[in-house]
């Protein structure tokens, strides 16, 4: 693997983890309101403010904000979408996934006859994006593998994701000419003195490599790029301040893309002791407030990780994506065995599509089950 001579990492080391923690020290909440009371233009250090323990106590004012911002720039339109699992054959260990290389599980790489029952499967459902997902196993699921699902999906689809493991410039360029719209690819932490501790083995330890993953996406001319850390694994204010700066570096170099910021919280999964932090309900919504009021046109996304309740209310605060139906284990739409089930982390809203666009109607909110169209 190689590294890219200018790319985020440069700009990442010169601020160290311990200096990021002492800007949220002592903010005060006259901080707060500033931030709250500007009118447009806010700043880094605004979102720091915004992200701080003293903002807690301002939750209800920057959900007022924050649901304003999202109807001005969206309206009532929330976009859903659903994952598919094409392989959960995994060459990492990661110690919060049940895909870890060492977790004893059976593995699976669909073939082409069981994309296509997948897919039949999703599209009468009436989806029409899809982001489509593998564990890390760059010998046995490839580019050619990438290939292949891609052509296959495109036929079907007017918007498709991937989320797969961090591929090179050139072959990010390849599948964006064979119709790729995003890429999704979550630095998990931006702490490298401890990014080994989560992902001891494989590709995915070399954090430099994955932390410049969104320069190569970017590069490539991909049309989406889609960011996240895993909230429960450091300090989930200072994650999100890095990856605020991420965001404001990528959207400055590569300003012809659009950004997606995603909230997953730490999951049970299967032979993984949950020994991590908690994000609480009350500090995701804050985060996902603190991203709408600091930058009120960038899509928000939520998965099934959270609970069907909590997930409609969130619709109303800032999320205007989200998955639906999902399952995160290859080939379980068109073969549901709950012994078959594989799961990388456990679901926990697990609404049919039809109850979630029932429960977002009555809210006062349309649906949408596509992305963009290209002909736009």
């Amino acid at each position: 693997m190689s590294y890219l001579e200018d790319s985020f990492y440069s700009d990442l080391s010169k601020v160290s983890w311990s200096s990021a923690e002492l800007l949220f020290k002592d903010i005060s909440k006259s901080r707060v309101e500033e931030a709250l009371e500007k009118k447009e233009g806010r700043t880094l250090e605004d979102f720091i403010a915004l992200l701080s323990d003293a903002a807690l106590d301002y939750l209800e004012p920057m959900a007022w904000l924050s649901q304003r911002y999202t109807k001005e720039r969206f309206g009532n339109v929330k976009n859903l979408f659903i994952p598919m699992y094409v392989s959960n054959e995994c060459s990492n260990i990661c110690t919060y996934c049940g895909y870890s290389a060492d977790n004893p599980m059976r593995r699976v790489i669909l073939d082409q006859e069981q994309i296509l029952r997948e897919i039949e499967v999703i599209k009468n459902k009436g989806f029409d994006h899809i982001v489509i997902l593998t564990g890390e196993s760059p010998r046995r699921v490839n580019i050619e593998y990438f290939k292949n699902v891609l052509s296959l999906a495109r036929k079907h689809f007017s918007h498709i994701s991937f989320e797969i493991q961090p591929l090179e410039q050139e072959e990010y360029l390849t599948l964006k000419e064979g119709g790729l719209d995003g890429v999704y690819v979550f630095q998990e932490t931006y702490r490298e003195e401890m990014y080994k501790k989560y992902h001891p083995k494989g590709r995915k330890s070399d954090f430099r490599h994955r932390l410049e993953t969104p320069d190569r996406i970017g590069r490539a001319g991909i049309r989406k790029i889609g960011l996240g850390v895993l909230l429960g694994l450091e300090d989930a204010r200072i994650e999100n301040f890095f990856m605020a700066k991420h965001y404001l570096y990528l959207k400055k170099r590569y300003w012809q893309a659009k950004f997606c910021i995603s909230f997953p919280r730490i999951k049970k999964a299967e032979h993984v002791s949950n020994t991590f932090s908690y994000v609480n309900e009350a500090q995701l919504v804050q985060f996902i407030c603190a991203w709408r009021i600091f930058e009120p046109d960038i899509e928000l996304s939520l998965s099934t990780r959270e609970i069907s309740f909590f997930r409609d209310h969130l619709a109303s605060l800032g999320i205007t994506s989200m998955s639906a139906e999902s399952r995160t284990s290859p080939g379980t739409y068109a073969n549901f065995k709950k012994e078959d089930i594989l799961e990388q982390f456990e679901i926990s809203d697990d609404r049919n599509l039809g109850d979630i666009i029932f429960a977002m109607r009555s809210n006062g909110y349309e649906c949408v089950l596509k992305d963009w169209d290209r002909v736009l």
